[in-house]
């Protein structure tokens, strides 16, 4: 198995390692797009993800790592639960799942399909679960993002909002759970996402070319290190990515606790009104990913200064095209962070 550049050992992109440890804190964020040039750590940040993640407990056995307190199981965990043999489910840990979508993955192969080998073998109609199975619980990585295929962008909109993967085909019907977080990342140059799908990242990331020499060296020379010895370079950062993750973990306690006042949430929506964004999926965002942000400063009240730290991440993306102002939408958010929330 290819190892990973362990992730305490990324340099720069500040924006895109904060937007990565927020949705780690809190899935419910809703995801990560991470858009900008060739070449600039996106991939590597994304991949490096699963040295946040502490160990999930799932139900043995099962093909779609159910959480073994779960109130409603999967079809293969009920089928065990019912059975003649029935007995109570027996639970692993086992890491949490960061899953890569290739961009020239077919359907059967996103959501699953027939079991070929057993229906040949053994003239017997079993489901094959696909990348959306594995994904469950984890999270679900697609490179390349905008050039995805417009039947695969229509098949993850239709998951990533009900939770659940519905397969119907080759005589087969099966519901399973497919709750997972989006993760995407490309170069706009090559192509734009659809609205539809752009709507389901709860964060938005615009990462370019570092521009200082010292640090673009560093890079390079991590990354040097890290392809000419991967086990010793891991080992030499593993220290490093034990106390992150520690502090992950206290952030996800911490972030349940934390309240955002009326005061804060009425700027928030007047924030969201007056950049005109759509429905409310921009307020809900921008209040998990406050909670999110104080919990990971060890900051024990969500505050305007948390607002003004996330707001660009949360909004950027979310803002409709004015043909009569061509400013950054990035620019566009902090022009109305300051006639808003003040410094």
């Amino acid at each position: 198995m290819a190892k990973t550049f362990p992730f305490s050992a990324i340099v720069g992109q500040e924006d895109m390692i904060l937007a990565i440890q927020m949705v780690a804190v809190d899935p419910s964020i809703g995801g990560v797009l991470v858009l900008g040039d060739r070449g600039t750590g996106k991939s590597t940040a994304v991949r490096a993800l699963a040295d946040l993640l502490p160990p999930i407990k799932v139900v043995e056995g099962c093909p779609y790592g159910c959480d073994p307190e779960a109130a409603n199981p999967c079809p293969s965990c009920q089928q065990r639960l019912e059975g003649k043999s029935a007995t109570k489910l027996k639970s692993v840990s086992r890491a949490v799942p960061v899953v890569d979508l290739p961009l020239g993955a077919t359907e059967d192969r996103v959501v699953g399909a027939l079991d070929l080998e057993q229906a040949l073998s053994r003239g017997v109609k079993e489901f094959a679960p696909g990348l959306l199975a594995k994904a469950h619980r984890g999270f679900l990585y697609i490179d390349e993002v905008n050039l995805l295929e417009d039947h695969i962008v229509d098949l993850l909109i239709d998951v990533a909002a009900s939770g659940e993967n519905l397969v119907e085909r080759e005589g087969l019907s099966v519901r399973h759970p497919a709750k997972f977080v989006l993760v995407g990342s490309g170069n706009p140059e090559e192509g734009e996402l659809r609205p539809q799908l752009l709507d389901r990242f709860g964060l938005s990331v615009e990462v370019r070319t570092p521009k200082d020499l010292d640090l673009r060296m560093q890079v390079v020379r991590r990354r040097d290190a890290f392809e000419r010895d991967p086990e010793g370079f891991r080992s030499q950062w593993e220290e490093a990515n034990v106390q992150l993750r520690q502090r992950m973990l206290k952030a996800r306690k911490a972030a349940g606790q934390l309240q955002v006042s009326d005061d804060l949430l009425r700027t928030t929506a007047q924030l969201c009104s007056q950049l005109g964004t759509d429905g409310l999926r921009a307020e809900l965002t921008l209040l998990r990913a406050m909670r999110a942000f104080a919990a990971l400063k060890g900051h024990k009240q969500v505050g305007t200064s948390h607002l003004r730290s996330v707001a660009p991440l949360v909004l950027r993306h979310r803002l409709r095209r004015d043909p009569l102002d061509d400013t950054d939408s990035g620019e566009r958010v902090q022009r109305c962070l300051d006639e808003v929330v003040p410094a």
